[in-house]
């Protein structure tokens, strides 16, 4: 039986009403899909994270400076922010189970490109083309999360992501080990990677295409969801702080690590290394955030995530190597638990468009991310690297409007 879920709000009066989707609870989570598809992400992230890691060997190569940079990072997120919300909306009407392995295609030949890439404009393309896999991939695998969850949709979704945020923090790890010493042609035995991520994502195309039909019916039952001005007031409030949360980790994963190197003279393969406990640390981050929204709501773990950080962004670019590092892992923490409570908050307002909305979602992360990048890098060249964390070190601030987030409260299931 379908379980409402009401929507309040303290300074208004009538209640947003969201229904679940039918069967959401009908069982218990699906733990080899959930697995599976948060493996998959890994692979997925640890590709595309490929591409910041290599940036002081791009740099160097071929005499960029950190406003050409910025601009293969927006390659890669601007590709990925424009296509996700509208291969998510498709799918919502046109499901296609077997199209994260047919995307992860794109992938595979980006990292390719990647690595005989021998002109500036080629190494754009290249971005593009993993920008374009990784916009195939996150709609419809959010998709396939939640409907595995078996109603714990926030634990479903920080395995999901902390997926992503573990393959993010080993790709620089790997890069250092493997890309750093053996160049830029090692990239290509990346591929392999995207080859696993390939068959993997086949499988579960196999257990999601039976289920079609299911979620087909689902929906006609259902009906479409409400709309009203506080749901539209809700999800732009949530997309205000996804541009916060996106443009400060912009920050840290397209600059750190030259920070690192100009502030404190360390090796790349050294900056590398502490770029990874940022990273590592976002993705333990993320693992708790959903579960602690289930328990708790997600307002409550949004407001810890984003102003919880603000004291610790202040302090970063005035502190020594060491208490770099702590910081680093502080902030990766607190911010990230944001993530899995934003994008399963921003679905329960529209359930019956978890495409449109996860890739509406994910795609503005990126696209954040990526006029981030591109911007910073025009700031770094104009006033300096250190300048750059000055300024963004109040980007957490903007969490202050969550306050304009109605609570969810939840029957139990």
């Amino acid at each position: 039986m379908n379980k409402p879920v009401i929507l309040s709000e303290d300074t208004l009066a009538a209640p947003i009403v969201v229904d679940e989707p039918p069967k959401a609870v009908a069982s218990g989570p699906a733990f080899a899909v959930i697995g599976a598809i948060s493996v998959s992400h890994m692979l997925n992230d640890l590709m595309q994270s490929l591409i910041p890691s290599v940036y002081p060997i791009l740099k160097d190569n071929y005499a960029l400076d950190f406003g050409q940079i910025g601009m293969i990072t927006l390659a890669f997120m601007f590709t990925s922010s424009l296509l996700q919300p509208v291969i998510g909306a498709y799918t919502d009407k046109h499901p296609k189970p077997f199209s994260l392995a047919l995307g992860m295609g794109f992938t595979f030949a980006g990292l390719i490109l990647l690595s005989v890439a021998h002109h500036y404009w080629v190494i754009l393309l290249a971005a593009g083309l993993v920008g374009t896999g990784s916009a195939v991939f996150h709609p419809e695998s959010s998709r396939i999360a939640r409907m595995a969850s078996g109603g714990r949709v926030g634990m479903a979704q920080s395995v999901f992501q902390v997926g992503g945020n573990f393959g993010s923090a080993i790709g620089p790890v790997l890069a250092a080990l493997i890309v750093v010493p053996f160049g830029q042609g090692s990239i290509a035995w990346f591929s392999l990677v995207a080859a696993l991520a390939i068959v993997i994502l086949w499988q579960i195309g196999r257990w999601y295409k039976p289920r079609v039909a299911l979620r087909k019916s689902a929906h006609a039952v259902a009906g479409e969801e409400r709309s009203s001005a506080r749901t539209f007031v809700a999800l732009t409030v949530l997309m205000v702080l996804l541009f916060s949360k996106a443009f400060y980790t912009a920050s840290i994963g397209s600059y750190y690590t030259f920070f690192l190197i100009q502030k404190f003279g360390i090796t790349t393969q050294a900056s590398q290394i502490y770029l990874f406990l940022f990273l590592g640390a976002s993705a333990v981050g993320v693992f708790f955030g959903g579960p602690l929204g289930d328990r708790f709501g997600r307002k409550y773990v949004i407001w810890f995530s984003i102003i919880g950080a603000l004291p610790f962004t202040l302090a970063l670019p005035y502190v020594g190597l060491f208490s770099s590092a702590v910081l680093s892992i502080l902030i990766g923490f607190i911010i990230s638990s944001a993530t899995p409570a934003i994008i399963v908050y921003a679905q329960e307002l529209m359930p019956h468009r978890l495409g449109m909305i996860s890739g509406l979602f994910y795609g503005m992360a990126f696209g954040f991310g990526g006029v981030g990048a591109a911007v910073l890098g025009q700031i770094a060249d104009w006033q300096g690297i250190t300048f750059v964390y000055q300024v963004c070190a109040f980007l957490p601030a903007i969490g202050l409007l969550a306050i304009f987030l109605p609570h969810i409260k939840r029957h139990k299931l």
